[in-house]
């Protein structure tokens, strides 16, 4: 029998074509990702042994502020060793435009420890203690500027570094739910028994209606997927990278939740027929939170926020503020049914820029742990 290489070649030719169209139409596809319905880890101690040791030298911080309360003097040095002490320190991790605002304020606040202050003579002197407040002459208290905006400043700046830095791994996942101020429990509470909410998780908490589709719970479910993700291998980075997305999104819109919630108290609390001392100075109190949780936001890259630098310099104005100038808190006391309104504008600013909803805003004006009774 005689081959025939014509017919052969056009075999071959035929087979190959079929190969090639196989190739060429394969699409492979990944199962859906399986998002767990808790947050697991082994070794969260050690994976996070850097960011608990932070989270306790803030406490160690917090704590010293805290003393000029009482009517003692604070020591200037004592206060910028707290900031610097660790490796790294809180200094280290906060963002360089508020690491000089709190070592300017720091000794501020030490100047005014030790003294007294009343907001209707303010500003007199270098401030002090009021209605069981450190406030500074102007009537601003450092205490909260400070601890507050290193929620943002140093803690969520933190987390940042962690999320850009090398491939992350599920041990870093760990770390942001400790820089975040959570525990693997997730305990959605800042009163629990054991492994209490803490720092930003605190405040997100108290903002969470606890049905589902609050923000502490959106951010342990990002947190979870993020994990989860990592897990299953590169062919899940997508799913991995929108959760790390959301996750930064919903610890900013959780603070920023919260910042509505200080200004309608400090409204409320000063709009009342009789205010009394107490009043005042718990008004002036929530303010001070409100303006050190949007302050920590600002030199925080605009790559890595919603929120601009422009709009939280224009909320700075409304909350008497300025970002370059001397703040005059105390006329939210002495003149206000000027003042007061400037503080809803601020409200409203933050409704704007984070597509808050009406629904949304009724219920950032409750503590939610609180009114639940979650332990």
């Amino acid at each position: 029998m005689k081959f025939n290489w014509k017919n052969s070649f056009f075999l071959l030719a035929l087979s190959f074509s079929f190969f090639s169209c196989e190739e060429e139409t394969t699409d492979v596809t990944f199962p859906t990702l399986e998002i767990p319905t808790s947050y697991e880890s082994t070794a969260y101690e050690s994976n996070a042994s850097t960011e608990l040791a932070i989270r306790t030298n803030l406490s160690e911080l917090a704590s010293k502020m805290q003393v000029g309360r009482t009517g003692a003097r604070v020591d200037e040095t004592e206060l910028l060793a707290a900031f610097s002490q660790g490796n790294p320190s809180l200094k280290d991790i906060t963002t360089t435009y508020y690491a000089d605002k709190v070592t300017s304020w720091l000794p501020e606040l030490a100047k005014a420890s030790g003294g007294t202050f009343d907001p209707l003579t303010a500003p007199i002197g270098e401030g002090g203690v009021y209605g069981g407040y450190l406030f500074d002459e102007n009537g601003l208290e450092i205490e909260q500027v400070v601890e507050k905006g290193l929620f943002g400043a140093a803690l969520y700046n933190h987390a940042l570094t962690i999320i850009k830095g090398n491939e992350i791994n599920a041990a870093d996942i760990d770390r942001l739910v400790a820089i975040f101020g959570a525990h693997p429990s997730f305990k959605n509470s800042d009163a629990a028994t054991e492994n209490k909410d803490i720092f930003a998780a605190k405040y997100a908490a108290r903002r969470d209606k606890n049905d589902g589709n609050g923000l502490y719970t959106s951010i342990k479910t990002n947190l979870i997927t993020a994990k989860a993700a990592i897990e299953k291998g590169q062919d899940y980075n997508q799913d991995r990278d929108k959760a790390l997305s959301d996750f930064r999104y919903n610890w900013e819109k959780s603070n920023m939740a919260t910042v509505i919630n200080y200004l309608l108290g400090t409204i409320s609390k000063l709009n009342k027929t009789d205010v009394n001392d107490a009043d005042r100075a718990s008004a002036l109190h929530s303010y001070s939170e409100a303006v050190g949780f949007v302050y920590g936001w600002k030199g925080i890259s605009e790559n890595d926020k919603s929120i601009s630098d422009a709009d939280i310099d224009q909320i700075l104005e409304y909350m008497n503020v300025p970002a370059n100038g001397n703040a005059t808190s105390y006329t939210f006391v002495t003149d206000s049914f000027n003042q007061l309104p400037k503080l809803q504008s601020a409200i409203d600013k933050l409704k704007q820029v984070y597509k808050f909803t009406e629904q949304d805003m009724i219920d950032f004006e409750y503590n939610w742990v609180s009114e639940q009774d979650r332990k």
